[in-house]
């Protein structure tokens, strides 16, 4: 028996399997159990499962793995929820931090108990209604998010020959000038509609900013009702800079999980 321990957070209504990985012994090479982790309800249930680890160049590294077990370069709302709990296991010795993510390094700031700032890497790759927010974002703008498909919609979008071969995240957003944007995400790798998205909320407020009138700070209205606010700094039609992206946290509860008793995901 492998006791695993982990705790349970949600930034804005996306939701988080957090392990303290310093030791560096998490079977980061199980995807399908990793998948299991993530699985509702046979597992413990969650949008990504976060890691942290010893960083040579940071604080620490996060690696974030998506419900499905692949492993993303970054999610913007995983890390604002990793700066907590990094700060909590003492990963981070400071409210002030800096981590690794495949996408680059990340500043961190806990504002207060339950409320972080990140600060993202440039968004890039910008085409038609795209951009790259650490992960690829299509922006789909509607007149009603209550009538989107967006499983549907989403998925077909998602794999389509355009986005071949890795995909795309895929964000329904209805903007409101002059800085304001509700949004709906079919998350790659969830596979279905999320929570929130802090990348794909980043995408929207980037996007809108560039072509529908929007001005920075943006705030994003989340599907359960949460806000984030995406702020920066527009230097050209595809050239952002200081992006950061602030919002809530909060712990859920902590336990711990039986690692052999996982039944793999099948691929």
């Amino acid at each position: 028996m492998r006791l695993i321990p982990f705790v349970k957070m949600h930034g804005a209504g996306n939701d988080f399997v957090l392990v303290d990985d310093m030791t560096g012994i998490f079977p980061v090479e199980d995807h399908r159990r990793i998948a299991a982790m993530a699985t509702r309800p046979d597992g413990i249930g969650c949008e990504g499962v976060i890691l942290v680890q010893k960083s040579e160049k940071a604080d620490f590294r996060m690696r974030f793995f998506n419900p499905d077990g692949t492993e993303a370069e970054m999610c913007g709302n995983g890390a604002r929820c990793v700066a907590q709990f990094a700060r909590e296991i003492g990963a981070a010795k400071k409210n002030e931090m800096e981590f690794e993510t495949a996408a680059g390094l990340v500043r961190a700031q806990i504002l207060e108990p339950g409320l972080v700032k990140v600060e993202m890497p440039p968004p890039c790759d910008f085409a038609d209604d795209f951009v790259n927010a650490g992960v690829p974002h299509k922006i789909v703008p509607v007149e009603n998010l209550l009538r989107v498909d967006v499983e549907g919609e989403g998925r077909s979008i998602r794999n389509s020959e355009e986005f071949a071969p890795d995909g795309t995240n895929v964000d329904f957003v209805l903007y409101r000038i002059p800085n304001r944007v509700n949004i709906r995400t079919y998350e790659r790798g969830v596979e279905a509609e999320t929570g929130a998205c802090g990348t794909g909320s980043i995408a929207a407020a980037v996007i809108g900013v560039r072509d529908y009138g929007l001005s920075f700070p943006v705030s994003v209205s989340t599907l359960h009702g949460y806000e984030l606010i995406v702020d920066g700094v527009c230097n050209g039609p595809d050239d952002f800079s200081g992006i950061t992206l602030t919002g809530p946290v909060k712990r859920i509860f902590a336990g711990q999980i039986d690692w052999d008793s996982l039944v793999p995901v099948s691929e």
